[in-house]
């Protein structure tokens, strides 16, 4: 009986066809937690993917009256809606969503039925979960008895699912790449990490030589290992960012511009790191950068980024409220 009276509740604030779409996108991201949740355990990259469920879970909590509201508005005479040629496009991208998203997920799931966690499996049953979602939320979106034509960034449907973005596309961040994308984007950042170390140092009159990966100083040598490179860095300033700017933005050009900021902080306080560290090899030995002082200059690039967000936040909440001050004056 309390199963059935929370089911009508819910559905009198949401049509009962798209809650239903709702359960059926958490059960496939619980799939995604429990597949994902070994390399959080196996690779100290990805520990942060713990916070991403209970993340997703705010968002979708913190959106809720945005949720209804939107629903609302696709149940409302006159909703705007695609039309002609803009309406095949959309069937074929909702199609396309439930038919390759399918047939990854599937392909994902046999694949670590099979061989257990792999890259290759991780990535399909994310990608794949990430198409059945929006195909089913597309799907099952509200009708309106009465529908207006519109474009594609009138149609109340398309703006509705769009409140979906960061539950859905999360789940990449958290996801480890498939290992050549990985081994590619981190060798990339660590030759970048190593030639402005050694360029900033030969700048300063105090020479260090640079051979491959490796730096050699007047007291030794120092290895830049592909930890320092700032991958894991990257990936969770980048999911900092992402929760950030669907949290606290509301415009999706803002949204893009934060996490972009996101990955050029993380690239620029790891560049801190390595030469704070260098630094410190260079002054006290190789050995001294060795454990407390290289795990604490780790933490703090994610501590520095995160930071450094925060104080984007008030900068673009500041224009927001100027904007918000113009429309108030409008009305009067």
């Amino acid at each position: 009986m309390r199963l059935k009276s929370l089911w009508q509740k819910l559905t009198r604030e949401v049509p009962g066809s798209f809650m239903a779409a709702l359960l059926l996108g958490a059960a496939f991201c619980g799939f995604v937690v429990w597949d994902q949740s070994h390399w959080w355990e196996q690779k100290e990259d990805y520990s942060f993917g713990w916070l991403v469920p209970m993340f997703v879970g705010y968002v979708v909590y913190d959106r809720w009256a945005a949720i209804k509201t939107a629903a609302a508005a696709c149940m409302a005479p006159g909703s705007p809606r695609v039309r002609g040629w803009r309406r095949v496009v959309v069937g074929l991208g909702i199609t396309g969503l439930l038919l390759f998203g399918a047939l990854l997920f599937l392909l994902g799931a046999f694949y670590r039925a099979g061989a257990g966690s792999s890259y290759p499996g991780t990535l399909a049953i994310t990608m794949g979960t990430a198409g059945l979602l929006f195909g089913l939320l597309l799907t099952n979106a509200p009708e309106s008895p009465s529908p207006a034509a519109g474009g594609f960034f009138e149609d109340a449907r398309l703006k509705l699912v769009a409140l979906f973005i960061f539950p859905v596309m999360i789940w990449f961040v958290s996801a480890p790449m498939v290992s050549v994308v990985e081994n590619q984007i981190s060798l990339f950042l660590l030759h970048k990490v190593v030639t402005v170390v050694s360029f900033v140092f030969d700048m300063l009159g105090m020479p260090v030589e640079q051979q491959g990966n490796v730096l050699v100083l007047p007291t030794g040598r120092v290895g830049v290992a592909e930890a320092c490179s700032g991958i894991r860095s990257l990936t969770a300033c980048l999911f900092a960012g992402s929760f950030l700017s669907a949290v606290f933005l509301n415009r999706f050009w803002k949204k893009v511009m934060l996490v972009a900021c996101s990955m050029l902080f993380a690239f620029c306080t790891n560049l801190m790191r390595g030469l704070f560290l260098t630094a410190w090899a260079y002054n006290y030995g190789p050995e001294a950068i060795e454990g407390t002082v290289h795990d604490a200059a780790g933490y703090a690039v994610l501590g520095l980024t995160v930071v450094g967000l925060l104080c984007l936040l008030p900068l673009f909440n500041l224009k927001l409220a100027r904007e918000a001050d113009l429309a108030e004056a409008g009305k009067k």
